[in-house]
């Protein structure tokens, strides 16, 4: 006898889900666009009205309702608020079939787009793409989706790639683009435009002008926190690297650098530091300056200046806090190290060689200095030089009229300026004629290689000049205010004075034998002792 084979049908899907057979099939739609722009809400609002219409008009669905997701980009479902609740309510057994226009709408990205379409058809549940009218519960949907996901995402590529250019094509024409909604200090006009907010600036100079007063970033960040004043966000709480960052900025002084930062690929999204991956551009005088640009270059100057105290060798580590006028400023003059603060006894304060405190005698026999000794030497100082005024501020005046290199540094920056645009109009000529096909990578990676070159050359070279020139106007600047108050010093100072330390001193060379060399900002030194 022969096998008998008993064909046992398919249970309908409503009898498998336990629901009545006269129940209707649950349906949704998706609905996406990818930018805010008024043409791509008037296709959103449209893709609205035509699912909701046509499954509320088939009489064997069940309206579940549109789950729909406004200026969200494609290539990451990660912050699609209404996808991802749709796929919860589809996990849930709400759902029984997805209605979307296309796979682009769905996802750009495959292996997202496979992941969800298999992970539903594991609980029956259907994706119905309406444009290439393929529904995943058929057997040839697993292929469809694989070949049309992946054209889905290469033209996702192909959109971020010509976006992308777009940028850069910007960046290249000086268009600055910045987000002013963080941005202490700025907002933007009615046309887009970068513009000063009054009140935020008023913080911003706070902070560069306590800087330059010898205050440390985390103290900056104290005292604004503890006033009440609230950071660019319109949080209250302020930290050490968000000052430090605000220093840094070169947008403070109206200029800005475009691309710090570059998406390493479309569809992770993710940003790095560019450190020279794709190319920079500086744009200057690009929007209205809150600082000067010689007050943003004595900043820099000090931040370089604070962080050479910070770097690790064989006599041990320095720091700069900013707690006491003479940080920083105290240096040994047998040994170069820099002098560091302790206490001795119950009220008494000393500064210390911290070679001969961390390698002995043997390495520096330089003594530790009382405190009270240096500022008394301090006032000592400074009245010398205002019993002399007339004598230091003739001095004074000619350093301002000879020592200074400004009408030389400008005629040759100016020299270095044209060069640099003529090569910056040859550079942008060159990608684009490669971006139109019309020269091969071969010849034009030569050619970019060799005014690449040139350019970092004439950079670093227009980088030393306009330090020069910065160098020359914080000197021009600290002789005038100091000879401002030689002007107005009419009697002796009698205690010592921690803030007028820090706006006169560059640094005090502590010799043996208690001989102390002050050297003023302006470049004049005078010899001090301690007794």
């Amino acid at each position: 006898m022969g096998k008998v084979v008993e064909v046992i049908p398919a249970k309908p899907m409503h009898q498998i889900r336990g629901q009545e057979l006269t129940a209707k099939l649950r349906v949704c739609a998706y609905c996406r666009v990818s930018t805010d722009n008024e043409e791509q809400l008037g296709s959103f609002d449209a893709q609205v009205k035509h699912y909701t219409s046509f499954i509320q008009n088939n009489p064997e669905w069940e309206y579940v309702g549109i789950y729909a997701d406004e200026g969200i980009s494609a290539t990451s479902t990660k912050k699609r608020v209404e996808f991802n609740r749709m796929i919860e309510h589809c996990m849930e057994g709400k759902i029984d079939m997805v209605i979307t226009k296309s796979i682009s709408r769905f996802a750009r990205n495959t292996v997202d787009c496979l992941n969800f379409a298999r992970q539903l058809k594991a609980q029956n549940i259907a994706i119905f793409f309406e444009k290439e009218n393929v529904n995943t519960l058929d057997s040839k949907g697993d292929f469809m989706l694989t070949l049309l996901g992946s054209l889905a995402q290469e033209e996702s590529n192909s959109i971020s790639q010509a976006s992308r250019q777009g940028i850069v094509y910007r960046f290249q024409e000086g268009k600055v683009r910045v987000n002013h909604s963080k941005f202490l200090g700025y907002t933007k006009d009615e046309d887009g435009e970068l513009t000063i907010d009054p009140k935020q600036a008023e913080t911003v100079m706070r902070i560069f002008t306590e800087y330059l007063e010898g205050a440390s970033c985390k103290r900056i960040a104290d005292g604004l926190q503890n006033d009440g004043v609230l950071t660019g966000s319109g949080g209250d709480r302020w930290y050490e690297s968000t000052i430090r960052k605000i220093l840094q900025n070169e947008k403070y002084m109206g200029d800005a650098l475009l691309q710090k930062t570059y998406t390493v690929d479309f569809l992770s999204k993710k940003r790095v530091v560019n450190e020279g991956h794709v190319p920079k551009y500086y744009v200057e005088d690009s929007h209205p300056a809150i600082v000067t640009k010689e007050m943003f270059g004595a900043v820099q100057a000090e931040m370089k200046r604070r962080s050479s105290l910070q770097k690790p060798s064989k006599i041990g580590k320095s720091c700069y806090a900013a707690k006491y006028p003479f940080s920083g400023r105290l240096v040994c003059s047998a040994c170069g190290a820099k002098l560091t603060r302790k206490q001795w006894g119950k009220d008494k304060f000393v500064w210390m060689c911290i070679n001969h405190m961390k390698n002995g005698v043997k390495a520096c026999s330089q003594k530790a200095v009382k405190e009270i000794l240096l500022e008394q030497a301090f006032v000592r100082v400074v009245n010398k030089v205002v019993g002399g005024k007339d004598t230091f501020m003739k001095k004074l005046l000619v350093n301002i009229e000879n020592g200074l290199n400004e009408k030389i540094n400008m005629q040759v920056l100016e020299k270095v300026d044209g060069r640099l645009f003529d090569l910056q109009k040859e550079l942008i000529a060159i990608a684009r004629v490669r971006a139109q096909g019309e020269v091969n990578d071969s010849v034009y990676s030569k050619e970019y290689q060799k005014i690449s070159s040139e350019l970092d050359r004439l950079r670093e070279r227009r980088n030393e000049i306009k330090a020069e020139s910065t160098g020359d106007s914080l000197r021009r600047e600290s002789i005038r205010e100091f000879v401002e108050y030689l002007r107005k010093s009419d009697s002796p100072l009698e205690a010592f004075s921690g803030e007028l330390f820090t706006r006169l001193i560059e640094r005090v060379d502590v010799a043996d034998k208690a001989r102390l060399v002050f050297v003023f900002k302006t470049g004049i030194e005078v010899t001090g002792v301690l007794f």
